[in-house]
């Protein structure tokens, strides 16, 4: 069991040449006792993005705060707080801040989808 605040969590910058201004916590996963799955709080400040890439699983997303763009195959979708979505696996994506300040979205994936 676990009852936390991710505002406890100090973000994890991601140190990637395909990422822009992202930082990372984990709030559960096998550490915490969820096994098969990762749920992770991302954060990108403006101008910020993740990689463009696909993955053999699919996540889901929940936007916690901002802005931004999320482009699936292609498609560029507007997304902000209180936005979610769901990416099939295989799916080429990429999330992208477009606001002033903070994009931070909710993304749980299975174990193998966390690095």
């Amino acid at each position: 069991m676990i009852v936390a605040n991710e505002k406890e969590l100090a973000a994890i910058h991601i140190d990637n040449p395909m990422v822009k201004a992202a930082a990372i916590k984990v709030l559960v996963g096998p550490q915490q006792g969820w096994n098969d799955y990762v749920m992770r709080v991302i954060e990108l400040d403006a101008d910020g993005y993740s990689p463009a890439h696909a993955h053999p699983w699919p996540h889901i997303n929940y936007m916690l705060e901002g802005q931004g763009t999320l482009t699936i195959e292609g498609q560029p979708h507007a997304v902000q707080a209180g936005g979610y979505a769901y990416v099939p696996a295989g799916s080429h994506h990429q999330f992208k801040n477009t606001g002033p300040g903070k994009f931070r979205f909710i993304c749980i994936v299975p174990k193998e989808g966390h690095q």
